[in-house]
């Protein structure tokens, strides 16, 4: 049974509001494995994700009743998984490293082509940031925060939110141009 095709997100919307406990479920069984992919992006590892996405749903089947209808369900529930990832790195913040802003000047500034680098891949890539470089990395590329935002979020500087976003970059490069070199030396050897 494809729990998409029978179940709208709307109809859950309103079960869930109802504290319909099958609603609940079936809302988690058609989102979650979304909802994963974004808590993995955040996570240091699938560990540290599933307890994310497992906090993130207590949230929203909490606060259901808040949702005004205001964009979609499923944005909101998104939403709720990003901010529960922040605050999962706020606490373990303490193991961040924060790079000076200093220290990008002294740093080439990198982009990088993803030609044959795959999703799985680059998630994986991402996974091996150290914590700062990861959350910013997300928050700056994949969420669309400004540095602005980041600082204050994060309670780092603006500067900070730069370095460690560029020096993310800089190691993603590295690794996907040893991926791209690897391959290239499969093929052709």
């Amino acid at each position: 049974m494809n729990l998409e095709q029978t179940f709208t997100i709307d109809s859950l919307l309103e079960g869930c509001q109802r504290g319909d406990r099958k609603a609940q479920e079936n809302l988690y069984k058609t989102v979650a494995s979304k909802m994963m992919a974004v808590c993995l992006r955040y996570a240091k590892d699938s560990f540290e994700a599933e307890d994310i996405l497992q906090l993130a749903f207590i949230k929203v089947f909490n606060k259901v009743s808040e949702f005004r209808s205001e964009g979609s369900f499923e944005g909101w529930i998104r939403r709720i998984m990003v901010n529960t990832a922040i605050e999962t790195y706020r606490k373990n913040m303490r193991s961040m490293r924060v790079v000076d802003i200093d220290e990008v000047y002294d740093q080439p500034q990198t982009t990088f082509d993803m030609n044959q680098l795959e999703t799985k891949d680059l998630m994986t890539l991402i996974q091996q940031l150290s914590n700062g470089y990861r959350m910013v990395f997300n928050m700056y590329v994949i969420e669309g925060y400004s540095h602005r935002e980041i600082s204050e979020t994060l309670g780092i500087s603006e500067g900070a939110s730069k370095s460690q976003l560029s020096r993310a970059r800089a190691i993603l490069k590295q690794k996907i141009l040893k991926i791209e070199g690897h391959n290239y030396a499969t093929y052709t050897g």
